[in-house]
Formats: structure tokens, C-alpha cells, sequence
């Protein structure tokens, strides 16, 4: 029986480097799951790669349908946001194992959708001040400047990953990222061990 891999923490913690670094490596024989939003797609995203990318209609559809095994929806500067992850047939825990990214909230349900005994959280974490330079040295980039955007995720990451609700998950393992390339290597041993 399959496992599904999942990479969570607060914003600006390396979770989307060191889930590219692990789907790469085929030594580990993982797949993704990709997620589905309804918010806009960036410059250099794929529709169907990056995200699955869908209009509030669209949603709404796959909602009444019955197939959403996790959601959450932002508040942002630029109007609701949501995320989630669809029971489509690109999931087959029988056959395979997998790798996703998301958050407290979206793991839980996720855990709760599939049993704690297919979902293995990987919880990276990052010292609060250098979180956020990373933040910063991102946003000044000119392609991104969404200052208020990073304020709100920032705000936001200190409740929805409270040491309670963390410990409340059952989350007891963490990854420290001060050094990124040991940091995946840490998670690469972690997965080979818990397959």
C-alpha cells in the first residue's frame, strides 16, 4: 500500500524547493498530486503542472460532485483565493506512492480523508527572522512586489501553525532548513526509511 509524502510548514521555508528536489530524484519513486486553485495563474506556471487551474464555476462543480478531499480558501489583496485537492484519478495508492505540499489544515484533512497510517507529514521549519528575510529578498524581486501579500501570510502563519495545533496534529518530527542541500538530504533519508 502506497503513502502519500506530506511537505508542510509556514510560508518562505523552503517547502517548494525541497518538494521540487525530492519529486526530481527517481531513486525515491515518488509522484505529485497537483493541487487545483481558483486563483490566477503566475508567470511561469503550467495549467496542469504548477496547479490545475479552474474558475469559481469550475469549483463550485467539482464541490457538488463530492470529489474534494481537502480545501481552504484565502482572503487576499486580490479577492478569495482557493486551494484544493481533488480525489481525480491520478491517485492510486494501491500502485504508487506520492508527494504533496500544503498546509496544517489541508494535511489534516488530507490524514483524515486517507488514514494517518498513508499520510507522513514532513514538517520543515525555519527560524522566524530569517523566514522572513527570505520573504523579503523574494518580494523585491520586480516580477513580485506583493508586500502587503507576504504581511497577510506572515500574520496568518503564526496562528494557523501554533505549537498547539502542531502538536495537536500529531506532528512530533521536524525538519530544520538553515542549510537547504541538508535539510533535503534529511527528508530524502526520511522517506527512504518510512516507505
Amino acid at each position: 500500500m502506497g503513502k502519500i509524502f506530506y511537505i508542510l510548514g509556514k510560508s518562505s521555508t523552503g517547502k517548494d524547493t525541497i518538494y521540487k528536489n525530492i519529486l526530481e530524484d527517481e531513486t525515491l519513486g515518488l509522484k505529485d498530486i497537483i493541487l487545483y486553485t481558483t486563483r490566477p495563474i503566475r508567470d511561469g506556471e503550467t495549467d496542469g503542472k504548477s496547479y490545475h487551474f479552474v474558475s469559481e464555476k469550475e469549483y463550485e462543480d467539482i464541490k457538488k460532485s463530492g470529489l474534494i478531499i481537502e480545501e481552504r480558501s484565502y482572503n487576499t489583496m486580490h479577492g478569495v483565493w482557493r486551494y484544493f485537492t481533488v480525489k481525480d484519478s491520478s491517485i492510486d495508492l494501491s500502485n504508487n506512492n506520492y508527494v504533496i505540499i500544503g498546509v496544517l489544515k489541508s494535511f489534516i484533512d488530507t490524514r483524515d480523508y486517507f488514514g494517518s497510517d498513508k499520510v507522513v507529514p514532513i514538517y520543515i521549519e525555519v527560524e522566524d527572522g530569517l523566514r522572513l528575510q527570505r520573504a523579503l529578498n523574494r518580494e523585491k524581486k520586480p516580477e513580485n512586489r506583493r508586500f502587503k501579500e507576504l504581511c497577510r501570510r506572515y500574520l496568518a502563519d503564526s496562528e494557523d501553525f501554533s505549537e498547539d495545533k502542531i502538536k495537536d496534529a500529531g506532528i512530533d518530527k521536524r525538519f530544520e532548513n538553515v542549510d537547504l542541500s541538508s535539510c533535503i538530504n534529511e527528508v530524502k533519508e526520511y522517506i527512504r526509511k518510512n516507505r
